[in-house]
């Protein structure tokens, strides 16, 4: 694809960012660090939080979708989400980009875009 092609189009569309949703997910529930933020939460829950992810990634990687979702702060306000969170977070999207053999280019755009939102999910 050429230069001009939006990072969606680059990332290979809906269905290539779903299936990073649909792998990036059980990564997190799975981690012993983590995993605490998905405890006793249901399975529709867990589906509509999947969903809001791939929405909010397309979105913003100039797809044609609209996040329909709470704002960052709003959404994690409370969760008491901690710098090593965080940074365990970024390790699994870079792992988990890296199993779909995301070029370097592209991996670093989805890691540079999820960091802007780090002073609005990290409290402690």
């Amino acid at each position: 694809m050429n230069d001009q092609a939006s990072l969606y189009e680059r990332l290979g569309g809906y269905d290539a960012i779903a299936a990073v949703a649909d792998a990036l997910l059980p990564r997190l529930m799975a981690d012993q660090a983590l995993g605490r933020f998905w405890q006793n939460r249901g399975e529709d829950g867990i589906r509509r939080e999947k969903q809001l992810l791939i929405d909010y990634l397309c979105s913003n990687a100039g797809g044609p979708l609209l996040y329909t979702g709470r704002d960052m702060e709003i959404s994690y306000q409370g969760m008491r989400i901690s710098e090593s969170d965080w940074s365990a977070l970024i390790g699994h999207v870079r792992d988990t980009l890296e199993s779909f053999s995301v070029p370097a280019q592209e991996s670093g755009e989805v890691v540079a875009f999820i960091e802007t939102t780090k002073s609005a999910i990290v409290e402690a």
